[in-house]
């Protein structure tokens, strides 16, 4: 049985029909950058994630550029942030001229542990960036109560997170910034490269807004050095499709996860050798989207080849932290720093969990997985 990590295709044939009229509808108006479609959209981002407002930009990792950029963050300035993520994380900071400053994750939740902020924050010190990594909102108090004890922007990288709550407060909503990505992975996958910035201050949404346009207001006349980090009205078009279904396309993806601990446990694998995913304590208001369900397992580069010869895809997310990337060799980052996050880039992997995983399909994950441990 084939089980591939994401299945974009099924998830296009149930929507197919308005989806391309949608599309249809941009390319006869001839309308491709900015205008009402991404207006739209803008507005429609901002009722589900509940914030002030929304910037469509180019991508995720533009959002975080932009964000960044829009506080005056740059040379001489650190940023608090983890190195177990998406390199376009610290890759922003750098590009802005700033210096990530990292602290280890919480091997529970593999998200940025907030008790390691203390000690990182220094006089150069302008902004902490956490990410909700996997679904999975990071620990968003202690983050918010330290940031304002020191005066500091706070960013959060919401891009595997649309949808995720903590104490009933959406991603994106809670800090000053949040960057989300519309990468086809994502829950909310567009047709390429897109995102969104939430903001609650207007002041900020418009500073965004002219930056977005090579910081351009009115025409031809630029008050700030932006950039071209418009979201085109042909994603805009699709992801306003989509969006209305997206909180029932949650509930599959966690359902499935829900089945995966079942089965996982029904095959006396949980535990040892199979741990699994830790869950947020959703009778306080937290809610986990599960964009990824990632186990930590021994042996896992062995397991990953045996899954891919039963025809099962899986992704390791991410194989060395960024701290040790030889682009960032110059930050002076050792093996041994963050051992959470190096232990975790040795044993996580990530499993098929798109909404249109079948019964069978996860069945035959699970079965896969008891018979190379068996053997």
């Amino acid at each position: 049985m084939k089980v591939p990590l994401l299945d974009l295709k099924l998830q296009y044939s149930e929507l197919r029909d308005e989806l391309d009229r949608a599309i249809l509808e941009v390319v006869e108006s001839q309308g491709f950058v900015l205008g009402p479609v991404v207006a739209g959209f803008e507005e429609a981002m901002r009722g589900y994630c509940g914030v002030g407002g929304a910037v469509g930009v180019s991508s995720g990792t533009d959002a975080l550029l932009m964000a960044l950029m829009a506080e005056g963050i740059g040379a001489g300035a650190e940023v608090i942030t983890t190195p177990f993520t998406f390199f376009g994380t610290a890759g922003s900071i750098v590009r802005v001229g700033a210096r990530p400053v990292f602290v280890d994750i919480d091997p529970l939740t593999f998200n940025l542990d907030s008790a390691g902020l203390e000690e990182r924050i220094t006089a150069r010190t302008r902004a902490i960036l956490p990410v909700h990594l996997y679904g999975r909102t990071a620990e968003m108090d202690p983050i918010l109560e330290t940031a304002g004890r020191h005066d500091l922007i706070v960013i959060e990288d919401a891009a595997q997170a649309i949808g995720a709550e903590s104490r009933g407060r959406r991603a994106g909503s809670m800090g000053d910034y949040g960057c989300f990505s519309f990468y086809p992975s994502k829950n909310l996958a567009g047709f390429g490269d897109g995102g969104m910035i939430t903001a609650g201050a207007e002041e900020r949404l418009q500073r965004l807004r002219i930056l977005r346009n090579h910081g351009m207001d009115p025409k031809y006349y630029h008050s700030l050095v932006g950039g071209n980090f418009r979201l085109d009205a042909l994603q805009a078009a699709a992801l306003l499709v989509k969006l209305p279904h997206l909180d029932r396309w949650t509930d599959r993806r966690r359902a499935n996860a829900d089945r995966y601990d079942r089965l996982f446990r029904d095959a006396g694998l949980a535990g040892d050798p199979v741990r699994l995913p830790t869950r947020p304590d959703e009778q306080s208001g937290d809610r986990h989207v599960w964009n990824q369900y990632v186990i930590r397992v021994q042996r896992r580069d062995d397991l990953r080849q045996h899954l891919g010869e039963a025809d099962i895809g899986t992704e390791v997310y991410y194989p060395l932290p960024l701290h040790l990337q030889k682009c960032f060799e110059s930050l002076g980052y050792r093996d041994g720093d963050f051992p959470e996050s190096e232990r975790a880039a040795r044993e996580s992997l990530a499993l098929p969990i798109y909404p249109e995983l079948s019964d069978d399909q996860a069945v035959w994950v699970v079965e896969s997985i008891k018979r190379f441990y068996s053997s």
